[in-house]
């Protein structure tokens, strides 16, 4: 009977799953010249070769495909296992967002997240990056436009309207959309929907670029709020400012607003039985005032 060689069996499943020997050591921390070691002590062990080496890249030959399945679902089980065992690793959420949603709508919400489901450990973490699921770090993501990444569950999470927001003082200037053409107009560079669309959707002629310029709505809005010029931004991530006053949407019912799905929702399915997965997905869509996330 064969021993079960774990690491070596390590080293395959993520060499099989990136397609190369050089994205696994980078994964697993160890070195190329290690991983390859490690698939070739497996394939001496079992006596057959898995992979069809072509220079760089590797591919799984058939005899390796079917192992692939069976090693990469044990391990699958192996990692639920503990989970279900392990009270505080089933209620541990590692959630990745997009910089500006967990500023501007996650963060002022975490407080009452923890009240309604006690127990429940958030670990947040935010960067432009999509979180990739390589290495297990997270167990979901809200990301910004829909990921790369092929192979995940993709939840949209509604639509966002977007509308021109501005300092009550300067609102007060602001009665049709063509007197905007006066205004400085704030641009938030990575935005998927810029002043641009907006001014084509209500049939009229972009102006020439003038204004601040961020990278990131949360700046956008603070710019906004102090007063720099009208920002265009979506109604979710400016709700805090529009609600206690800083921002006034000035053409709300006069101009026509612009529509579109931001945010999404995304995990590897791997991670669809986890306990706190599931509890922070039907907890967000009652925040989006969405129907039930269909995990």
């Amino acid at each position: 009977m064969i021993g079960l060689p774990l690491g070596a069996l390590r080293a395959f499943e993520a060499a099989a799953r990136t397609g190369s020997f050089r994205s696994a050591a980078e994964e697993l921390g160890i070195s190329p010249s290690a991983v390859s070691h490690a698939v070739r002590k497996l394939e001496d062990l079992i006596g057959a070769s898995l992979f069809e080496r072509e220079g760089r890249t590797v591919r799984l030959n058939p005899g390796g495909d079917a192992l692939y399945r069976s090693v990469s679902s044990a391990f699958d089980e192996v990692r639920h296992g503990l989970e279900r065992v392990s009270g505080r690793s089933g209620n541990l959420l590692r959630l990745h967002c997009a910089p500006s949603m967990a500023a501007q709508w996650l963060m002022p919400r975490l407080r009452r997240l923890i009240q309604e489901h006690p127990g429940l450990e958030v670990r947040l973490s935010a960067s432009t990056d999509y979180a990739r699921f390589l290495n297990d770090e997270f167990d979901a993501d809200i990301c910004y436009g829909p990921p790369r990444q092929e192979g995940l569950i993709v939840l949209p999470l509604g639509e966002e309207v977007v509308q021109p927001m501005c300092a009550p003082e300067l609102a007060a200037t602001i009665r049709t959309p063509a007197d905007l053409y006066e205004h400085d107009l704030i641009e938030s560079e990575h935005k998927r929907l810029r002043w641009n669309a907006w001014f084509l959707a209500n049939h009229m002629t972009p102006p020439s670029p003038r204004g601040s310029r961020f990278d990131r709505s949360f700046m956008a809005i603070a710019a906004a709020v102090d007063g720099l010029g009208v920002t265009l931004e979506s109604t979710r991530l400016a709700e805090r400012e529009l609600a206690d006053g800083r921002l006034v949407a000035p053409l709300a019912g006069i101009a026509r607003d612009v529509t579109y799905v931001g945010h999404y929702f995304v995990f590897p399915p791997k991670a669809r039985p986890r306990r706190a997965l599931r509890t922070f997905a039907d907890w967000l869509a009652q925040e989006l005032q969405l129907e039930r996330l269909r995990l």
